[in-house]
């Protein structure tokens, strides 16, 4: 589907590509990987015409749709399942030429709407956003009413309803939440095409991509499997790589000795030439530098404070209206590690804020010691930081007592150089600015770390550190992040926010995916009633059985729902026969039109058909 040969490509003084190959197999799920800063946008950027390389190939087959998620969608006045339809621009440019089209045109735009299913296009869109987070009210709201991380959703929604033949992901987690990140996680297994997904979140590198091409020293090699397998393929060729190199370097020696003895002796004079040539052709084979990540700082309380550190009691908070959080009765100790759970609007911020102190009560009690420090970090302290800020200013106000030696050596700590100590904000990478803050919030040695989505611009080794510290760090530990595999490696309790309370989640991650995918699926059952084309007037729906109806009845209701499915799909099937004919377009072209109207009724009349005959049959089986 992709081949790139020989790549080559420099900017901004510095190699990106250095005559790299990789040939992708069609409809493969391919996981991009490699350090922040390697070119792994890049490289999409390359892909998509947006950057000319200097040497070298990228082809994909002629007339391939390649599509991307680049920025976020603009706010206009269209709706919102409009705005997602509006992707597929082969069945919006049929529907519009089918208004003006001539009646010997018509047979073959409803010919190739029928073979691209035009018509479960809405039902697929919706499905596609109830997934991402979006509500069925959402489906009419027009784009404008939406903020910029959901008009994010919005463009990874239209690509993926676009299902192009290379579909390009750059970090499509970093702008959902858990919830969001689960359903892709299963969306991206089932897609039909070959994708690319520039990921740095290990549950979704592991269970949705069925290769790995990693991206270092400018070269592109690709591994097979996720990223667990791709790390032990890589670990086991950087060791054969390492004793291959040892063994050349080694025969090298014994036979550069071999021509320091005998280089000056007429008698050895050919032998030591014809050494000297064998060494010059001995591969030379580069040694393994381990590629090192700095460690995070997360220094523990010297001393605990008596449990508990919080308690709420019938506790509710929100920001002067009806409350955000209401019936809240939970409690924290200094050996807790909570993950937070529950879907973006449902009220964790609200609650990070509450327990760091920045919103107050509104009702109920909140006892909490006087003496706990609470270190909090969230994702928007990253975009508000002053750009033409440097850490060293940055430190200093920090640490105003300490010496200039003693601040260089805290950023050193940090992960943070010489080089970029004076560096402004605007030129450290996201992962250096999120290394750095997270760092300082932690500097006081809180008794509570809050840590709200802190790997949105770590890799994969600096997610593995911050592990690491956080393991190591004695205090009591509230997290809220899209990463499954922290959630999972850190929390040893899960509170869900749901219904706008906080409750402790009965189960483990493995349960909570199951929970969130239930649920999706059960906003996809539920009916919409949002279709592009006009619908016929739905059949009224009957009445709900009662818990005591008898099975006869049960079984006789689905039954008849079952005749009525039946007979809705053979007139859908006789409608579609007869659109395809040729000769219902040479005769009356009003009898054409009209069949397009009834063919549009039979759909929905099919669609009703098919819920009636679902919910008939599961009271059947639930009272059997």
């Amino acid at each position: 589907m992709l081949q790139i040969h020989d790549l080559v490509f420099d900017a901004w003084g510095r190699r990106f590509f250095d005559h790299a190959t990789v040939t992708l197999p069609k409809d493969a799920k391919v996981g991009l990987v490699g350090r922040n800063g390697v070119g792994k946008s890049t490289l999409f950027k390359l892909i998509l015409g947006q950057l000319t390389q200097g040497d070298g190939d990228i082809g994909v087959p002629r007339l391939a749709r390649i599509g991307s998620v680049d920025q976020e969608h603009p706010a206009t006045p269209v709706p919102l399942l409009e705005t997602v339809l509006a992707a597929d621009v082969e069945r919006a440019s049929l529907l519009t030429e089918l208004e003006t089209a001539a009646p010997e045109r018509m047979g073959e735009i409803y010919a190739r709407l029928i073979d691209i299913d035009a018509d479960r296009a809405p039902a697929r869109a919706a499905e596609i956003l109830a997934g991402l987070g979006f509500s069925q009210a959402d489906l009419l709201r027009p784009m404008a009413e939406f903020s910029g991380g959901w008009r994010m959703r919005v463009a990874l929604a239209a690509s993926l309803f676009a299902e192009p033949d290379l579909l390009l992901l750059d970090e499509p987690t970093n702008y959902l939440d858990l919830e969001g990140a689960l359903w892709l996680e299963a969306r991206l297994r089932k897609y039909p095409h070959t994708a690319i997904v520039i990921s740095h979140d290990r549950e979704l590198l592991n269970n949705s991509v069925d290769h790995i091409l990693h991206l270092r020293d400018g070269r592109l090699d690709l591994y097979p499997g996720g990223y667990d397998s791709f790390e032990h393929q890589l670990s086991e060729k950087l060791r054969l790589q390492e004793a291959a190199r040892v063994k050349i370097e080694a025969k090298r020696a014994h036979m550069q000795s071999f021509v320091d003895r005998f280089r000056a002796k007429a008698t050895k004079a050919r032998q030591a030439q014809s050494r000297l040539k064998a060494i010059a052709k001995l591969p030379a084979v580069a040694a393994v530098i381990e590629e090192g990540v700095a460690p995070f700082t997360l220094p523990s309380p010297e001393r605990p404070l008596p449990p508990p550190l919080l308690r709420l009691e019938n506790a509710a908070v929100g920001y002067g209206g009806p409350p955000i959080l209401k019936k809240l009765d939970l409690r924290l100790d200094i050996d807790d590690r909570i993950g937070l759970l529950g879907v973006n609007g449902a009220g964790k911020s609200t609650f990070a804020k509450l327990v760091a102190g920045a919103l107050q009560l509104e009702s109920g009690q909140m006892h909490r010691s006087g003496k706990m420090r609470v270190g909090w970090f969230h994702q928007h302290q990253i975009e508000a930081m002053d750009p033409t800020d440097t850490p060293m200013e940055i430190i200093r106000r920090a640490l105003p007592e300490a010496t200039e030696p003693q601040r260089r050596s805290k950023l050193a700590q940090f992960g943070l150089g010489f080089e970029k100590q004076s560096t402004t904000v605007s030129n450290l990478s996201g992962g250096e600015r999120a290394r750095l803050l997270l760092n300082l919030v932690a500097m006081e040695a809180p008794h509570l770390l809050i840590l709200d989505e802190p790997t949105n611009h770590l890799d994969i080794d600096s997610r593995r550190a911050l592990l690491d510290a956080l393991n190591d760090y004695e205090g009591a530990v509230i997290l809220i992040t899209h990463d499954r595999s922290l959630m999972e490696l850190v929390a040893d309790r899960l509170w869900l926010a749901a219904d706008a309370t906080i409750a402790p989640f009965d189960g483990d991650m493995e349960d909570y995916a199951r929970y969130v995918l239930e649920r999706a699926r059960a906003a996809i059952r539920a009916p919409t009633q949002l279709t592009a084309e006009p619908e016929a007037p739905a059949p009224p729906p009957p009445p709900t059985p009662s818990r005591k109806a008898p099975t006869g009845n049960l079984r006789r209701r689905a039954e008849a729902a079952e005749a009525a499915l039946a007979r809705a799909t053979q007139a859908l099937e006789a409608i579609d026969a007869e659109l395809l004919s040729p000769a219902t377009f040479s005769g009356d072209p009003a009898k054409a039109a009209e069949l397009g109207r009834k063919r549009a009724a039979a759909h929905a009349a099919l669609e009703a058909a098919e819920l009636e005959w679902l919910e008939a049959q599961e009271a059947y089986d639930a009272v059997k």
